[in-house]
């Protein structure tokens, strides 16, 4: 089994910034990639950005490219989501997910979520 436990959500005025910090844990021999996903009131979850392994590839929402990063530290087996020049819109649930491979087989996990409120 896999556990993933994300951290780093709150309440922050626009234009402010926010680290999301998401760890996985467990029989992972390797990763496909680590991503987060948000849902806002209402509407479906979506993709925010995720990194694939084996060369780096990232892949952003147009919402929020220029203005968010996601990274990862291999020996921790964490996935960042740093967010910048937060805007009301970004006000939502965000959940990690992660793409990894177990002994016999490859899987997927999401974590509890983290809720993030832009508001003055």
């Amino acid at each position: 089994q896999v556990q993933v436990v994300e951290s780093g959500g709150g309440l922050v005025q626009p234009g402010g910034s926010l680290r999301l910090s998401c760890a996985a844990s467990g029989s992972i021999l390797s990763f496909v990639s680590m991503g987060w996903y948000r849902q806002a009131p209402g509407k479906e979850r979506e993709l925010v950005a995720r990194l694939f392994s084996g060369g780096g590839k990232t892949n952003y929402a147009d919402s929020v490219k220029d203005r968010f990063t996601v990274s990862r530290d291999s020996a921790k087996n964490t996935v960042y989501l740093q967010m910048n020049s937060l805007k009301s819109e970004d006000t939502a649930v965000y959940y990690c997910n992660v793409d990894v491979i177990e002994r016999f087989r490859r899987s997927e996990y999401w974590g509890q979520g983290t809720q993030v409120t832009v508001s003055s």
